[in-house]
């Protein structure tokens, strides 16, 4: 699997709710309180602070990775914030709520903004003043999170790790069809692509793709049977392609998308389309039909992205399965040339690949702390 980690490097700056939102009573108070107490931890992610490890182990009860210590942090904070962002909804049009939501100037870094890749002057923090701006920041980060914790648990646990793409995808899902869609007014083509519900659909493809790529390990541990593992791998092609239509349309609303998210997805597709045509090569070879299986072998090698963008690691993942199907081919017209002395068929009389898409999203349920906030409605 080609690793993508960016879109877990989001940042933000400091907010006080108390000293913003007046509050009608104690219980408010403290619950402001606790929010920012909460968002204090969530502003610790990604910055360096002096804590000893020892010393996040403790205060996570016990959790020993960054990723798992900083996932917990925001499913601390999540369900208070989702508790906020009701009650600001509720009074969203009171001119003194649109007022003091500005006040708590909400900014955000983006790292799917070519700005982030080509700044010299440090990171490029947005401000939107609209909460849901808030909670999509923080679920973006969430899903980006249990993305990256997947890929760090795939060498130990690979039911783990499919299971936490598969809950980063629902993540991103509820993202783009629940919260951003009303966010959609108060953007400008200039903001933060992360802030957008195509970027998030693409995000969520992405993660499906990643799921059923861990599947596809476990399948090939299992020793099953190289024609479904080829539709499986393409599979994998088609949920790539569906955050290729997704990108296309977050690329005509964000001037500033970095092209690096589209080459990760270009990449990943062709080392799949590659390992697609292989496995069916094998299986056509098992059935007695040398000769179509040489020319999918030719076809796919004549067909694939050699020059791909993006990381060196990828490119070396690419390198390494052309290789592999050049040497696959070689075998194959030896072995055709000496016994058995097939023809071997046009492109046009090739079989074409199929796929098979098994992973599916599970689905996000927001925890709302459902407290009754009032505020000082007659504040000014």
């Amino acid at each position: 699997m080609l690793h993508f980690k960016d879109p877990s490097k989001l940042r933000t700056k400091k907010i006080v709710f108390e000293a913003v939102y007046p509050a009608q009573d104690s219980g408010t108070l403290e619950q402001l309180k606790e929010l920012s107490s909460k968002r204090v931890n969530v502003e610790s992610i990604n910055e360096n602070n002096s804590i000893t490890e020892a010393i996040a182990r403790e205060m996570s009860g016990g959790l020993t990775s960054q990723c798992e210590q900083d996932i917990q942090k925001l499913e601390l904070y999540l369900p208070l914030l989702e508790n906020l962002v009701h009650h600001v909804d509720l009074i969203g049009d009171d001119p003194l709520v649109i007022r003091w939501t500005s006040d708590l100037k909400i900014k955000w870094t983006s790292v799917l903004s070519s700005s982030f890749f080509f700044n010299l002057m440090g990171p490029r923090f947005f401000q939107i003043d609209n909460m849901r701006f808030e909670l999509g920041m923080v679920l973006f980060l969430y899903g980006a999170m249990l993305r990256e914790w997947a890929s760090q648990v795939l060498v130990t646990d690979l039911v783990q790790s499919a299971t936490l793409f598969r809950k980063a995808a629902g993540v991103y899902h509820y993202l783009a069809h629940e919260v951003l869609p009303s966010l959609q007014g108060a953007l400008t083509p200039e903001g933060p692509p992360e802030a957008t519900s195509s970027v998030s659909s693409v995000m969520s493809f992405i993660c499906l793709a990643e799921a059923q790529i861990v599947t596809i390990m476990k399948a090939e541990e299992k020793r099953s049977a190289d024609g479904l593992l080829a539709k499986l791998h393409y599979g994998v092609v088609q949920l790539f392609d569906e955050a290729t239509t997704f990108f296309s349309a977050a690329a005509k609303e964000c001037k500033d998308i970095s092209p690096i998210l589209m080459e990760y997805i270009s990449s990943s597709k062709g080392v799949h389309e590659l390992r697609s045509y292989k496995f069916m090569a094998q299986a056509l070879k098992a059935d007695g039909q040398i000769g179509t299986a040489i020319g999918l072998l030719q076809h796919a090698l004549n067909n694939v992205q050699k020059n791909v963008g993006g990381m060196e690691s990828w490119r070396m993942v690419m390198k390494q399965d052309i290789d592999t199907v050049t040497e696959l081919l070689r075998k194959y017209k030896h072995e055709n040339e000496f016994v058995w002395h097939e023809k071997i068929p046009f492109d046009d009389h090739l079989p074409l690949l199929q796929g098979k898409k098994i992973a599916t999203c599970i689905p996000y349920r927001p925890e709302r702390w459902e407290r009754t906030l009032a505020l000082k409605k007659g504040n000014s």
